[in-house]
């Protein structure tokens, strides 16, 4: 039984991204762009595209508490198109951009998801599948395991903590059984095992807290895989856990948005601030529409006045620099060590 249902099917309230951006201006925070000003980072810009990040949609096998994009096997409504998927391909090549990371949802369950792996690889792109590793176990994926190898995605995949209980928790009952399972059909296609298939896990904390190091959490997970379960991977990833969607609305049921948002903001980095993730990626829209990262994308937030607003009207206008749209939600990405899709942010050179 999953933990918590999507919150379009509950009817609450924040599923609407407008009321999550009020909850959080109600949190008596500072605004992200003032501590950026302060420390003498504003406004914050982005720099060339390094990675398409492109969001294929919210249908996923899974219903996790935490999840950012309220996806869920209802999600049936928000499924990127051919054309769509076309589209990005095309910017993909047309503006040199080396990485396509696809995400989702489940991606692997999007009728476009094999498309763009073999456009992206066709034209010498890295390619990346944000995996929930359970949706590699459906009997509709059955090939899935050898079509990611036999194209060279590297996988990051969701694992919350190395012990059942922890994933669980925010995942759903036996879902850590079954993505051990996962990695170990991963390892026997020769993922993880240090060759050219790469494979790596990510952490996020179960409650409200920060994530620990990166690098102690990538020692602990790879002794106890390896101990308890025989599995390998390449890398560990931490990702700090956003305040909207679903976790907001944990937040606001345990009565500790605005003790989360302190958090956030007493352990500001700025370093990491400089090295935040909408610098270098523009994230794609399953219905083509474009933001300056995935968690903007969930709260609506269009790029800035100026910049194009489409796939289409990037092919059509080419990229820009333009001024990343901010909200206190960000704190989540300079926190501490920093949070991105690739890790911890003050491990790079600011």
């Amino acid at each position: 039984m999953h933990q918590l249902t999507t919150l379009r099917r509950t009817g609450h309230p924040l599923a609407d991204p407008r009321r999550q951006l009020a909850v959080l201006a109600t949190a008596g925070v500072e605004r992200f762009d003032d501590v950026l000003a302060r420390h003498g980072l504003a406004p914050l810009e982005a720099a060339a595209i390094e990675v398409l990040q492109v969001n294929v949609g919210r249908l996923c096998n899974q219903t996790c508490s935490h999840c950012h994009v309220d996806a869920g096997p209802d999600r049936t409504d928000a499924v990127m198109s051919r054309e769509t998927a076309a589209q990005c391909l095309a910017v993909l090549e047309r503006e040199a951009i080396p990485t396509l990371d696809i995400t989702g949802g489940a991606p692997e369950l999007n009728p476009q998801f094999r498309f763009l792996v073999e456009g992206a690889r066709a034209l010498g792109r890295r390619v990346i599948d944000r995996c929930n590793l359970t949706v590699l176990l459906l009997p509709s994926q059955a090939d899935t395991v050898e079509f990611l190898a036999r194209h060279e995605v590297e996988i990051v995949a969701s694992l919350p903590c190395y012990l059942s209980r922890n994933t669980d928790a925010q995942r759903g009952d036996r879902v850590f059984e079954r993505s051990i399972r996962a990695l170990r059909r991963l390892n026997q296609a020769g993922y993880g095992t240090g060759g050219a298939l790469r494979l790596t896990l990510v952490h996020n904390p179960v409650g409200a807290s920060l994530p620990g190091d990166q690098a102690a959490l990538e020692r602990d997970y790879r002794r106890e895989l390896a101990e308890r379960h025989g599995v390998t991977f390449d890398e560990l990833y931490t990702i700090t856990n956003m305040p909207i969607a679903r976790f907001l609305e944990h937040l606001e049921r345990e009565g500790q948005t605005a003790r989360y948002l302190d958090t956030l903001v007493g352990a500001f980095n700025p370093v990491a601030a400089q090295n935040v993730m909408c610098r270098t990626y523009l994230s794609v829209g399953w219905d083509g529409r474009l933001y300056d990262c995935d968690f903007n994308q969930m709260l609506d937030l269009a790029p800035a006045e100026g910049a194009p607003r489409t796939i289409a009207e990037l092919l059509e206008r080419g990229a820009a620099p333009r001024r990343i749209v901010t909200d206190r939600h960000c704190f989540g990405c300079t926190a501490g060590a920093g949070s991105s899709c690739a890790g911890a942010l003050d491990r790079a050179e600011p």
